[in-house]
């Protein structure tokens, strides 16, 4: 992998964005369906079990045959696997989008720039542009 550019591991502050643009997306299916009442409790309990549930599906769906999520295609980065094969495949999206929702395997990163979910899924975030 180059060191930068094209192709280089994507640094943390992209990856977080794209989760964060994610998230968003998936708030915001859910709330065609379901209405978010911050007055009651239960009702956005609801919400963001429901909303979580959305992330899940669009993470595994988009990053398993797309490579990227919404969120990751917004800033530029995708999801690489390491034997060059074509697909990350829903098995390896469904591992990292579990493993991302604990989140210490997401955030804890060696000098290389890939996190603990990229090594046990042998993965690579990369830059696109």
């Amino acid at each position: 992998m180059p060191e930068s550019g094209v192709g280089s591991a994507a640094s943390g502050g992209a990856r977080l964005l794209g989760l964060i643009a994610d998230l968003v997306v998936a708030a915001l299916v859910t709330a065609i369906f379901l209405h978010p009442s911050l007055q009651d409790p239960v009702a956005m309990q609801n919400f963001n079990l429901w909303s979580g549930g959305v992330w899940a599906v669009i993470s595994v769906i988009s990053a398993g045959f797309f490579g990227f999520t919404p969120g990751m295609a917004a800033v530029g980065i995708r999801v690489a696997r390491l034997d060059g094969a074509a697909l990350v495949g829903p098995l390896r999206a469904l591992v990292r989008a579990a493993l991302t929702f604990v989140i210490i395997p997401a955030a804890v990163r060696n000098a290389d720039g890939r996190s603990w979910l990229d090594r046990l899924t042998g993965t690579v975030v990369i830059r696109m542009r």
